[in-house]
């Protein structure tokens, strides 16, 4: 049978994201997910000069109760269609995509990141490294030709794939390598720190090459089962146990990472997170950027702290940073990086310190973060919390709505958003001039991002990836960017507890 990607995405559920395609788990069926692997080849295919039977693409996954069937999955894909794949184990994305850059392959993750474990997805990289959104686009248009008696009534296989495959140890050995290559030997040598490991994949490759840096280095609350830990928006249990672990332990940090780990976390001495935002600047100004592309979600102490001559602002997601890094090292800059709100940290060029090299990684990295701003600190004497300080103090929170139908975050985007400037800065200032005032400026970059005449913002924007709508807020004080997400929050919760579509633009106006 022939079928076109996009259809299936349409009837399926499972579509692309802001990182690759993903659904609820037991929609990404076997069949599913042996189409979307057929079709990312085949566009693949299209764009390079391969033979078939000299390809080689490797496969990695997070600890996702459904992660090792849809691995096997794509391993069928792969070699039904004539392609020998490299299993790379449970490894976090930046690592199996670190090896496919090296090895000039395609390579495979198979992740959810932070959503819960009901929810899986794949991520797809090229061997620059992860698929743009152009690359997403061709992908849909890709028709695969598929034999429908591999499959039952429910999408699933009818004959497993036989025989056991080898795991290697290349891609991780790999990704450690490249970090106790760059840092300093002992540049971690007097500090404790703490590693909070839940179900994060790469749990242990954290533990040893912090250990190996010099580290003292205590494991902290390991789980068997999934646990959805989003760095962008922290759960108030994770909050309140860096609390406790501070409290109880003389950390001078402790650090962790998402479920595929991308995405860092890291906390002061106090057990207080950073915000990803904040943890990017300082990983960019140790790494000596001079051009940095953030999201427009992004903390504004990144233009007001003065470090890096060249500031990019793009829409919410890696494949949109990674657009503004390849625009901003066409025009000539020379250290080229960026982050995001999540803390997740890209590098589009080689940087070059103190006669080490750390070669080039466009796609979410969570370990150069924590090691820059680990290394930062003890090199400097100073401790994290000193760290932030030392930046202009602007502070932002977020939370977000769960479950969250995208008709509904269509419908609260659309009350804000008309062609006439007048009629947004009145629907705004109706909703919102409670808590912030007058209406300063606008901005579409995504979603709809409002900052007022006190210089607080708010903004709304739909997940990318996930039925979620999320608030941002930014003000001169973490108490105020709180209290001010707190407030935000309950207005977007009396908004959706109704669930008539209809009746949303009369419960706005009436807040």
């Amino acid at each position: 049978m022939e079928i076109r990607v996009q259809d299936l995405m349409a009837s399926s559920g499972v579509t692309f994201g802001t990182s690759g395609a993903r659904g609820l788990a037991k929609a990404m069926t076997d069949f599913v997910c042996y189409v979307y692997t057929t079709g990312f080849l085949k566009y693949v295919m299209s764009i390079a000069e391969y033979q078939r039977n000299n390809i080689e693409v490797a496969i990695a996954g997070d600890f996702r109760s459904s992660t090792d069937r849809i691995m096997e999955a794509i391993r069928r894909a792969l070699e039904d269609n004539g392609y020998r794949s490299i299993l790379c184990g449970k490894i976090p994305s930046p690592a199996i995509a670190f090896y496919g850059i090296a090895k000039k392959i395609p390579a495979i993750m198979v992740t959810g990141s932070h959503i819960p474990d009901d929810r899986n997805g794949i991520k797809f990289n090229k061997i620059e490294g992860e698929i743009l959104k152009n690359d997403e686009a061709e992908i849909r248009k890709q028709i695969v030709v598929v034999d429908d008696s591999l499959f039952d009534r429910s999408g699933n296989f009818v004959n497993s794939l036989t025989g056991q495959s080898h795991v290697t140890e290349a891609a991780k050995e790999m990704y450690i390598k490249r970090y106790l290559s760059f840092f300093p030997s002992g540049c971690l040598e007097g500090l404790k720190i703490g590693v909070y490991q839940h179900s994060a994949v790469g749990r242990d490759l954290l533990v040893k090459i912090v250990s190996k840096l010099g580290a003292d280095t205590i494991p902290l609350n390991r789980s068997d089962a999934f646990i959805p830990v989003d760095t962008e928006a922290v759960r108030q249990e994770d909050i309140q146990l860096a609390k406790t672990w501070a409290s109880e332990d003389n950390y001078d940090s402790i650090i962790s990472t998402d479920g595929d780990s991308d995405r860092p976390l890291v906390a002061d001495e106090k057990g207080n997170w950073l915000r990803g935002d904040i943890a990017g600047i300082l990983c960019a100004k140790y790494l000596g950027a001079n051009s940095v592309v953030a999201p427009i979600s992004c903390n504004t102490a990144l233009e007001k702290c003065g470090y890096f001559s060249d500031i990019r602002r793009t829409r919410i997601g890696s494949p949109y940073v990674i657009s503004g890094m390849i625009e901003a090292t066409e025009e000539g800059n020379k250290t080229v990086v960026g982050y995001e709100a999540n803390g997740g940290f890209l590098t589009q060029s080689d940087i070059t310190k103190d006669g080490r090299i750390l070669k080039a990684l466009p796609t979410r990295d969570a370990v150069i973060v924590l090691l820059s701003i680990l290394t930062m600190s003890n090199k400097e004497g100073k401790t994290i919390s000193d760290l932030v300080t030392s930046l202009p103090q602007r502070y932002t929170a977020s939370d977000k709505l769960r479950n969250f139908p995208a008709e509904k975050s269509d419908a609260i985007l659309n009350f804000f958003t008309t062609d006439r400037f007048i009629e947004d800065k009145e629907r705004i200032e109706s909703v919102f001039s409670d808590l912030c005032g007058k209406l300063n400026s606008i901005d579409r970059t995504d979603g709809i991002r409002m900052t007022f005449a006190n210089q607080e913002i708010i903004h709304l924007r739909p997940s990318g990836n996930a039925p979620e709508f999320r608030c941002y807020n930014e003000a001169e004080s973490i108490a105020r960017a709180l209290e001010l997400n707190t407030e935000c929050m309950a207005k977007l919760s009396q908004i959706s507890a109704d669930d008539r579509i209809n009746d949303l633009e009369n419960n706005l106006a009436k807040l």
